[in-house]
């Protein structure tokens, strides 16, 4: 598919103070993570299928368990300054940027959009997706847009003190992950640029951590101009990830999908805070489907998006640490915390 990326969308980004402010209160917010109840599509507390298919997810992904790698949020009433925080998002940004800008257009993202403090690193992988339907081909150059967009948006933000993209890996990271969740078989490989199913397929392995990271950051953020920013890019975020699902589960995908969702459960629950409900064994993910009924939007019991700490967000992309190279970050995340 050929064609130019769409206009950049306009507005500027406010600097950020690069000394760093922190949270004036130590007061935590409580992980949102008790399972839907009440109804056939919010019965989820500890179900048999998800609570099966995340133990079967935690012995699929070898050496799953807290990365253990802090300064991170949450971590013993520790708060980062915001530089820190906005460094950790645009890590996971330069990520999502990467893979949508390849699959759409077969290149990465600029030197220009790159560079910073820390060691730059290379991207492994990666390449145009042969899209048949020109809805999902649209749809992915409108994520893309969004994605570059939030990536020039932090740096922006971040002045001097953005750091630079760290070496991802494209490849090793998906069938390293596919082989754990269940999706495929050991030996097989994981192509998530091969068509248009495998590319949903490899946006929903971590679309939705993108969601839970910026809830979970949220509260950790000083600057009200920074607060409202970060609000505005998980909204950002839970759009393109309810355009996945809803994709996935036209295509009916729901199996894949909830394998995949109970691997994330699985790495966030071997990371969470002591006495959370996601280390007590309630999962703060959620497939396609839920007992038999579509679910789109992924909820707690109240209505409420699930939040995860930093901790939690590098156990998922690093796909539980050193045993899996890192996963998606082999060089790990560049920043404070990492």
């Amino acid at each position: 598919m050929a064609g130019a990326p769409r206009p950049e969308k306009p507005g500027t980004a406010p600097t950020i103070n690069t000394k760093g402010d922190h949270m004036a209160s130590n007061e935590t917010r409580e992980t949102a993570g008790r399972a839907r109840s009440g109804s056939n599509r919010r019965n989820l507390l500890r179900g048999a299928g998800l609570g099966a298919a995340a133990a079967a997810a935690a012995t699929g992904l070898r050496g799953v368990g807290a990365v253990g790698l802090i300064p991170a949020a949450h971590a013993d009433g520790y708060r980062p300054p915001d530089v820190d925080i906005l460094n950790f998002a645009l890590n996971l940004e330069y990520l999502e940027a990467e893979f949508y800008q390849r699959a759409v257009y077969g290149v990465g993202l600029s030197g220009a959009d790159t560079g910073g403090l820390g060691t730059q690193g290379g991207v492994t992988g990666g390449s145009q997706v042969p899209f048949r339907t020109a809805a999902l081909q649209q749809g992915a150059a409108e994520i893309a847009a969004d994605e570059l967009a939030h990536v020039r948006f932090l740096r922006s933000a971040l002045g001097d003190a953005a750091v630079a993209e760290p070496a991802i890996d494209l490849v090793g990271s998906f069938t390293n992950a596919a082989i754990a969740a269940g999706v495929i078989q050991p030996g097989q490989t994981f192509n998530p640029f091969a068509d248009e199913v495998s590319f949903l397929l490899g946006a929903f392995i971590f679309e939705d951590v993108g969601v839970t990271a910026y809830n979970g950051a949220a509260p950790l953020i000083h600057s009200r101009s920074y607060l409202g920013a970060a609000a505005s890019i998980l909204a950002v975020e839970a759009y393109h990830a309810s355009e996945v699902r809803v994709a996935l589960y036209a295509l009916g995908l729901s199996e894949q999908a909830g394998k995949i969702s109970a691997l994330r459960a699985a790495a966030s629950a071997a990371a969470a805070p002591e006495g959370s409900p996601a280390a007590s064994g309630v999962p703060d993910d959620q497939g396609i489907v839920v007992n038999g009924v579509v679910n789109i939007v992924p909820t707690d019991a109240n209505g409420l998006a699930f939040a995860r700490t930093t901790a939690q967000v590098l156990n998922i992309v690093y796909l539980g640490g050193a045993s899996a190279g890192f996963g998606f970050f082999p060089d790990r995340l560049n920043g404070n915390i990492r």
